[in-house]
């Protein structure tokens, strides 16, 4: 690359990938990195993008990329909100950062690349946090990102801080599907939780200024170390902007306030899943963080910007409101029943048949001829076949596995069945039957299983 390029780390991420997608617009050289990006964003970015396990590089592999890319502004996107299998929040946010910045400080030291290279200097950072101070800080998640913030301001590095509300964009991931899909429903929040101050921010304000700081930063101005807050002046409460979803997005008047025992169960059931790889946008740490409140004071960036920042209506009105957005918001909680159905249909069908009802399973088997050894075979095979699937589905990695192989076994059930004892199919309880119902549901699960 013969030109100095901004790398948008995170950029697969609903933030990351908006504002990468605006700096190409504007005509910048972008270099969007990020563990994975899926088929469209693969499309979207083209050779650009760069698949990449930035967490896992230590400083010196992080030098290189920055070095080989001619990377003169970072864009750090990436962020966790709570520890979850292998991951955890303190090395992706403070670790991460602490890397990120000694290989920030190599680049002024590192050998010419080409002939005429741009003059060394320490490449700056533009780094997404979250509003608030260390003494509001009560999750693990709050406080390493404030950790990484006083990293960064104690280091030799060009920074900027933006520290932006509750984002809004036409994608929809985390807090922003969260809202959405409550939209959808009948149901207010408890009054604790609807009554928390809640700024937002267009995702239009961020990327536009980022646009800015790269245009000053690549005209000779060096002299960068500010924190930002980037949302609404005056802050909305999380019920209004429920409501103001609502009404966007034509959902249903609410009837009711959610149970307060509910919101915790879910939240609790979120921290669970969380451990088998998913990522639920509500879990004990969101939930802390709602009722923290989110606000903050945007004049110091308006006036180092210019840029007006939009408020709620302004935000929402940039929206589609389709009917692709209503069926979003709808299946958004659904789909959390619907695989969590699965994982009980298949788990409990398979140890049902293992246990209380395996006698009567070799009876059924016996009684269309098949021997007595055969027949227990098969019984324990295909339970543990069952037990297989149902586990394969609640864990995140398998999962698309999982309901694959629920569909072929189904099948197999299904056929097998029709072929060798067709009687079954009438028999009075219908399980054959049944099958089919279960087989439509995760044909369902497979066309809503992705989260980006």
């Amino acid at each position: 690359m013969d030109v100095p390029s901004i790398a948008v780390l995170g950029a697969s991420g609903l933030i990351g990938q908006f504002i990468a997608t605006e700096l190409v617009r504007a005509g910048f050289p972008v270099v969007p990195v990020a563990r994975r990006f899926t088929a469209a964003q693969k499309n979207a970015f083209g050779t650009r993008a760069l698949e990449c396990p930035l967490v896992a590089l230590d400083a010196q592999a992080l030098a290189r990329l920055l070095a080989e890319r001619r990377v003169d502004l970072v864009v750090n996107c990436i962020g966790l909100l709570q520890d979850s299998g292998r991951e955890r929040a303190d090395d992706v946010h403070r670790g991460f950062v602490a890397r990120l910045l000694e290989a920030l400080a190599a680049q002024a030291k590192k050998p010419a690349l080409t002939p005429n290279p741009i003059p060394n200097l320490t490449p700056l950072l533009v780094h997404l946090s979250i509003p608030g101070s260390a003494r509001e800080d009560e999750t693990t998640f709050s406080r390493t990102k404030r950790q990484a913030e006083g990293l960064i301001a104690g280091a030799a590095v060009p920074f900027v801080i933006l520290r932006p509300g509750v984002v809004i964009a036409s994608a929809a991931y985390g807090g922003s599907a969260l809202i959405r899909a409550l939209a959808a429903l009948p149901l207010d929040l408890p009054a604790r939780e609807s009554g928390r101050p809640l700024a937002v921010t267009d995702v239009h304000d961020i990327a536009g200024t980022i646009a800015i700081i790269a245009r000053r930063w690549r005209g000779g101005e060096r002299g960068w170390g500010v924190v930002w807050n980037i949302m609404e002046p005056n802050p909305s409460t999380l019920g209004a902007v429920i409501d103001a979803f609502r009404r966007r997005l034509g959902g249903p008047r609410p009837i009711g306030r959610l149970p307060s025992w509910l919101l915790e169960a879910g939240a609790r059931a979120g921290d669970l899943s969380a451990c088998l790889g998913w990522r639920p946008p509500i879990r004990s740490t969101a939930l802390c963080e709602l009722r923290r409140g989110v606000k903050g004071d945007p004049r110091a960036w308006s006036a180092a910007t210019g840029i007006r920042p939009a408020s709620l209506e302004t935000a929402l009105a940039r929206l589609p409101a389709t009917v692709q957005e209503r069926w979003f918001a709808r299946l958004y909680l659904v789909k959390a029943v619907v695989l969590g159905s699965l994982v009980i249909f298949w788990a409990a069908s398979g140890l049902i048949a293992l246990t209380v009802a395996f006698g009567a399973a070799i009876a059924i088997l016996t009684s269309h001829g098949f021997p007595p050894a055969l027949a227990r075979a098969i019984t324990v095979l295909s339970s543990l076949g069952d037990i297989g699937v149902g586990v394969a589905i609640a864990i995140r990695k398998t999962c698309r596995l999982g309901l694959l192989a629920g569909l072929a076994i189904s099948l197999f059930y299904m056929v097998g069945a029709a072929v060798l004892a067709p009687d079954l199919w009438i028999e009075p309880l219908g399980a054959l039957v049944k099958t089919g119902p279960a087989f439509a549901l995760m044909l369902a699960a497979l066309a809503i299983l992705d989260d980006r």
